[in-house]
């Protein structure tokens, strides 16, 4: 109930209502007519507080924000669309989200449905039968109820069926209507708690007593993890998973699945590592087929890594959640073992039923002193090659080490890393949720949002949230920083500035070189020169402290030491604009 123990009036007092009783603490939106209702009743119904308004430039903004927000605490936050204008243009978010299994409760506005309410153009022309079709396809449930009476269901069962695993996101969508007519009754609240999402699914025994089997008897097993993070108490089982095997451990991204500075951890030595695998386990890996090879940049022939008699055991609940409008469920990959269990129950099991069969042999042993010195070797080699660069910038490499040795002191976190991982091969990761992981959607405009919803989750604790923001990600959703300053979220943002779509430079250098042409004009139509952007300028014109453009690493170390200390002592983000080689 609100704070001032009121009736609700209205129909959208009802969402407003329905929103404390699920603990939802914010609202990211730009303002819209067609939830105005919703808008009043979060400001003077429900005292904006549970949920306060995060206000926004941009409905992209405003649900990477959400999906940041979900990363970081586990929990779902609100972000509300205008109508079909609003939708369209938080649609690659929302596949973000989607991609990344982020449970994220989007509402939207519509109508008025009865056509006889309607202003003329205005309403028309922003209203669609029905909006969810827009979307239905990368959520996990939308729906538009149509009475007062019907809200509660409305959002009760989305709020649900958002936080049950595999998690994702859903649309609500409510008639302007229904939120702005006066309650003729009172419509009674129920009781969230008897609506609670059903506990995690477990595995089936014999498909678990199986692979154990396979785990406890191969002679190099390899564990293979993408999304298991998404529950931090399966990356300490995961751990114990690795030891009780001395398996080596491949960690995808997608959350933060095993610390990189474990003796077990080989990550960026797939090819070597999947080569010797005789038994693969994956965890969570939506590409599973993509994990076990590499893809020619230049013909797209793809090639296996695995022996062709390696066996393999994959545990997901990504069957739970395939659509046919997107092909995200990815290539179909032959699996020995299909199980279909939260990964979180299912490790817990398998370290049982490995440790049961008897793991503590010599060749497990022998297992984790090769492996660990190979992780150290790895370790080295990645901290020489860091700076080593072309003379054209500063060395992303030599970035990230300058970044870690200006937080190594603080309880960072950071928001996303670059596409080189490198600091994750740089840093000391010591515990879950340190890394928030990469954008499973890919879609660009994804960093800047993301982090500051970062930031929003961890504004009232100690935490330093880091992001390693890449320039072209960042020009789709500058706005973002509006909403950090706005709203005084501190956020240390680093930009990686190599002036160029460099991922796209290089497949047009490719191409050219495939045909015989000249890979010099591979620069056109990807570089961000003539001019160049001063991303440091555009904070300090949204109130922020901007730090660069940092173009020579001798002023670098300085640089941020300064935004550090803004971020810690103002309580307020700072950017600081680096000039970097393209990888």
């Amino acid at each position: 109930m609100n704070e001032s123990m009121r009736e609700p009036e209205y129909g959208s007092d009802i969402v407003v209502d329905l929103m404390k009783a699920l603990g939802i603490e914010y609202a990211a939106f730009n303002p819209g007519a067609t939830f105005r209702g919703i808008h009043d009743s979060i400001v003077n119904y429900g005292g904006n507080r549970c949920p306060e308004v995060i206000e926004c430039c941009h409905e992209e903004v405003s649900v990477a924000i959400a999906h940041g927000y979900a990363k970081a605490t586990g929990k779902p936050m609100a972000a509300i669309t205008h109508n079909i204008v609003g939708l369209q243009h938080a649609t690659m978010a929302i596949f973000n989200a989607w991609c990344d299994r982020a449970p994220i409760i989007v509402m939207g506005g519509t109508g008025p449905m009865d056509t006889s309410l309607r202003r003329p153009w205005i309403d028309w022309v922003h209203t669609a039968l029905v909006q969810g079709n827009l979307v239905r396809d990368y959520v996990k449930w939308d729906d538009q109820p149509y009475s007062a009476a019907a809200l509660a269901d409305s959002l009760i069962r989305g709020y649900r069926i958002a936080v049950t695993e595999p998690c994702g996101p859903v649309y609500l969508c409510f008639d302007s209507a229904i939120q702005e007519r006066r309650l003729s009754e009172p419509v009674p609240m129920p009781d969230v708690s008897r609506y609670a999402p059903a506990p995690p699914l477990p595995p089936n025994p014999d498909a678990l007593r199986k692979a154990a089997d396979l785990l406890v008897k191969a002679a190099s097993p390899v564990i293979l993890a993408d999304f298991v993070g998404r529950n931090p108490r399966a990356v300490e089982s995961l751990v114990d998973l690795a030891e009780t095997l001395g398996a080596p451990v491949l960690d995808r991204g997608g959350r933060y699945n095993f610390p990189p500075n474990h003796p077990l951890d080989a990550t960026c030595a797939e090819p070597e590592t999947l080569a010797e695998a005789d038994v693969v386990l994956a965890l969570d890996v939506p590409d599973l087929y993509g994990a076990l090879g590499r893809t020619d940049k230049a013909t797209r022939s793809f090639s296996s890594y695995l022996k062709q008699d390696a066996r393999i055991i994959h545990v997901s609940l990504d069957e739970l959640v395939t659509r046919s409008w997107s092909s995200d469920y990815q290539k179909l990959q032959p699996v020995d073992v299909p199980i279909i269990a939260d990964t979180g129950l299912a490790i817990e099991e398998l370290v049982r039923a490995c440790r049961q069969q008897g793991t503590d042999t010599e060749m497990v042993r022998q297992r984790r002193r090769r492996l660990a010195g190979q992780h150290a070797a790895r370790r080295a080699g990645a901290r020489s090659q860091a700076s080593s660069g072309d003379g054209t910038a500063i060395p992303q490499g030599a970035l990230v080490v300058q970044v870690g040795q200006a937080i190594e002191h603080e309880d960072w976190v950071l928001t996303h890393d670059t596409w080189g991982q490198w600091a994750r091969r740089l840093w000391d990761w010591e515990h879950p949720q340190q890394y928030l992981g990469r954008c499973n959607g890919a879609g660009l405009g994804y960093g800047a949002g993301a982090s500051v919803g970062a930031a929003l989750a961890y504004r009232n604790s100690d935490k330093l949230v880091v992001s390693l923001q890449s320039d072209g990600d960042f020009l789709f959703t500058p706005s973002a920083l509006w909403t950090a300053a706005h709203h005084r979220l501190p956020l240390l943002i680093v930009m990686l500035n190599n002036r160029t779509y460099y991922n796209s430079e290089e497949h047009q250098a490719e191409v050219a070189r495939t045909r015989g042409r000249d890979v010099r004009r591979a620069w056109i139509g990807t570089r961000l020169t003539d001019p160049a952007i001063d991303f440091a300028q555009m904070a300090r014109s949204y109130g922020l402290h901007g730090e660069g453009p940092v173009e020579r690493i001798e002023d670098l170390g300085p640089a941020l030491e300064r935004a550090v200390r803004v971020v810690r002592e103002q309580k307020k983000a700072a950017l600081v604009d680096v000039v970097v080689q393209g990888r």
